[in-house]
């Protein structure tokens, strides 16, 4: 009662938005109400606000202890300006594309408060504005229209428990249906909608009254489970183990999982096989990923060999004198073994002659007159892949084409590539579903070459398909563990190899000229503070090396006080003097000059997870940032860059086949689930000239010791030891 006798009115025009989480619409506004002097502070939940719009809400007055005086909004509705002040703040806000403050006052002036009408009902006058013309016209009408139901969809989220930032995305996606569809099966959000989960689609189906206890909920709980698997490297789960995951998640009774298991079954959007002995589940997908790899893989090995191998020593000679280098033992007989293969393996760790071995080969297998491509998982990889040996590469990617009609690969089993011999560099880090439509779209009497470190991480997608090959016994393998003698004067190179040996390096003072340091820290501020110094000022100095393009920070995770997320925040108030005048989303500034990292594949604009990219401009009117990867300018709306994020520091798993200049690897006990040799192993070999390791020795030792590796659920070993897949 006492509420309700509290609870007053409000209204009035955004004249400022200081605050709006986009997430759960939660606002902060700076309100001209009349009978006010100066400005309100209002504060609330709101899906959608522009500054010009006129709010009507109820609430009460708050004294708040460090803002002051405060409305807080119990209810907020916005609605289009009716003033022309309003009109004119409302338009030129950014909301529509195409109108800025410089053309709003210009629309106001020409049509005063008839301006909506126009727009909707006479949109041919917007042209006879001086500068903005038919194409403009068109694009303000166009905008005007689709915010029109991005508002709708907007408001249909939130009312159902939902944050907004998706709400663009999934117009996209559904267009005007888009109500509709999610209506129907709020569920199909997690299947279809980047960023949108199973649960944020769970909320929207128990506001839009679907029962827990429903099969419709239990069928996506369990393909959600599955999925989840796929990104902690899964290809499938143990029957059991998919039983009691989903219980977990949905807290139904074991029998309706079971019928759920059964319905998906039935119409095969899972699978139900073994992994040694072991019942389980796979998504239907990823069963014939791997099932499809060990059929190519074992028709290759079988097959022809489509060169002559003769002469192998005299060869080998005139290369050794063309290259001007004295190959070893192990390396001319490893040549001489890839030439008696269709299909082999070469593993080995940093400086063990790896790159030496493929140069080698590819000039020997020059005088076959073969078509011979070289590939890698990521950009960094590609090129460093192709300077090293001086034959182009490029990513997989870009080596099977992203086919933008229809989806998938333009290369494929019905469109093979134009080659008699690829090879494939980083293998550790390819997943199965990338490595499926590579081996797919090679020719059936083409040579494959895998070349890769099984002792790094693993890919960042599901399976282990370069440890799986070597491990099923099924295909030649060359181990190099030599290393050879101009190797032995890196401390990274040597350390590195102690390190995956178990053995923790020498942490004492360094011999002058060294490329490997540790710096013992115990706090997080300090080592975030000893980091900023290092990147701004100590490293550049005295090895001549640029902040941002030269060296990486990689950190073990995202989060935590020595987390990529916070050494980002601090790295850009140091390195990049615009970020200031930067924008706000997607809770980071963006501002020109930062350094970013895609975070997913985004195949319409041939940019890729890992890709590393620098923003070269920021179009507010527009609502543009553009970034240039690797000399590749691309556009990004400013509901996209939930695909990019700030990259002076980043995850070592998100570097995985890349090399740096220069790297930086805090350690601290924070991190300690991660801590993991292969963890610490890969990170490390990232860089070339200098690796500094900043933190506690207890964490450092930790990593170094446990050795044991996440078992990954995968089938591929038992298919290349079938033999006879069909």
């Amino acid at each position: 009662m006492n509420s309700q006798k509290n609870t007053e009115y409000l209204s009035g025009n955004i004249e400022r938005i200081t605050y709006h989480n986009q997430d759960n619409g939660f606002c902060v506004l700076r309100v001209k109400v009349k009978g006010h002097k100066d400005l309100i502070t209002v504060t609330g939940n709101s899906p959608t606000l522009s500054v010009g719009e006129y709010i009507k809400c109820s609430g009460t007055w708050h004294n708040d202890y460090n803002y002051g005086k405060q409305f807080k909004a119990n209810f907020l509705k916005a609605l289009p300006p009716d003033t022309l002040e309003g009109i004119e703040k409302y338009l030129g806000s950014g909301l529509i594309k195409g109108i800025g403050p410089h053309f709003a006052k210009q629309l106001i002036t020409a049509f005063a408060d008839q301006v909506f009408d126009i727009i909707e009902q006479r949109p041919e006058l917007l042209a006879t504005i001086n500068g903005i013309g038919k194409t403009r016209a068109k694009s303000i009408c166009s905008n005007w229209q689709y915010q029109k139901i991005v508002r709708e969809i907007m408001v249909f989220l939130q009312s159902h428990g939902v944050g907004t930032t998706r709400a663009t995305r999934i117009f996209k996606t559904y267009g005007k249906d888009a109500i509709a569809i999610v209506s129907k099966n709020p569920y199909q959000l997690a299947k279809d909608i980047s960023g949108i989960g199973f649960i944020s689609a769970d909320t929207i189906a128990g506001n839009l009254g679907i029962a827990k206890d429903s099969l419709i909920r239990a069928r996506a709980g369990l393909s959600h489970v599955l999925l989840e698997a796929t990104s902690s490297g899964h290809c499938g789960l143990p029957y059991e183990a998919l039983i009691l995951n989903s219980q977990k998640l949905l807290a139904i009774d074991r029998e309706l999982i079971i019928l759920a298991i059964e319905e998906e079954i039935s119409i095969k959007s899972i699978m139900y096989d073994h992994i040694d002995d072991i019942p389980c589940i796979f998504l239907t997908s990823y069963y014939y990923y791997e099932r499809q790899i060990a059929k190519i893989l074992l028709t290759i090995k079988h097959s022809a060999i489509p060169w002559e191998v003769k002469n192998i020593a005299q060869t080998l000679l005139l290369i050794e004198q063309e290259l001007a280098i004295t190959l070893a033992d192990a390396q001319k007989a490893a040549i001489a073994r890839a030439l008696s293969e269709k299909l082999m393996v070469i593993t080995g760790g940093p400086g063990t002659g790896k790159t030496t071995l493929v140069k080698t080969l590819l000039k020997t297998l020059e005088s076959k007159k073969l078509n011979i491509k070289l590939c890698a998982p990521t950009g960094r990889a590609a090129k460093r892949l192709t300077d090293t040996t001086g034959v182009d590469a490029t990513t997989i990617h870009r080596l099977l084409e992203i086919d933008q009609a229809h989806g998938g690969f333009k290369y494929n089993e019905e469109n093979k590539l134009l080659c008699d011999y690829l090879i494939v560099d980083e293998v550790s880090m390819v997943d199965v579903a990338l490595f499926c439509s590579l081996v797919k779209a090679l020719p059936d009497h083409a040579g494959l070459l895998l070349v890769g470190d099984v002792d790094q991480l693993p890919s960042v997608g599901a399976g282990q398909v370069l440890k799986d090959i070597i491990n099923s016994g099924v295909i030649a393998v060359i181990k190099l563990t030599q290393v050879f003698r101009q190797a032995t004067t890196s401390d990274i190179i040597i350390n590195a190899h102690n390190i995956n040996k178990g053995i923790i390096p020498n942490l004492t003072s360094p011999k002058e000229g060294a490329d490997f340091y540790f710096i013992e820290a115990e706090l997080g501020g300090e080592i975030i503070n000893k980091i900023v110094t290092m990147v701004a000022d100590r490293i550049p100095k005295k090895f001549h090396l640029d902040p941002i393009q030269d060296i990486q920070i990689l950190c073990p995770m995202q989060r935590g006080g020595t987390g990529a997320r916070a050494l980002n925040v601090e790295l850009q108030k140091v390195l990049n003097p615009n970020y200031k005048e930067g924008i706000v989303k997607f809770d980071q500034i963006f501002a020109v000059g930062d350094k970013t990292m895609q975070t997913e594949n985004n195949y319409d604009k041939d940019t890729y997870n890992g890709d590393l990219g620098i923003i070269t401009a920021i179009n507010q009117q527009e609502q543009e940032v553009t970034i240039n990867f690797y000399n590749n300018h691309h556009i990004y709306d400013y509901t996209d860059l939930d695909q990019v994020t700030l990259a002076y520091a980043t995850t070592i798993h998100k570097s995985q086949g890349s090399e740096y200049p220069a790297i930086i690897i805090p350690l601290t006990m924070q991190s300690y689930m991660m801590l993991k040799r292969n963890l610490i192993y890969t990170g490390i070999t990232r860089g070339k000239k200098l690796v500094i390791v900043i933190g506690q020795k207890k964490a450092f030792a930790m990593a170094i010791k446990d050795d044991r590796s996440s078992n990954r659920y995968s089938k591929l070993i038992d298919w290349l030891q079938l033999q006879d897949v069909v």
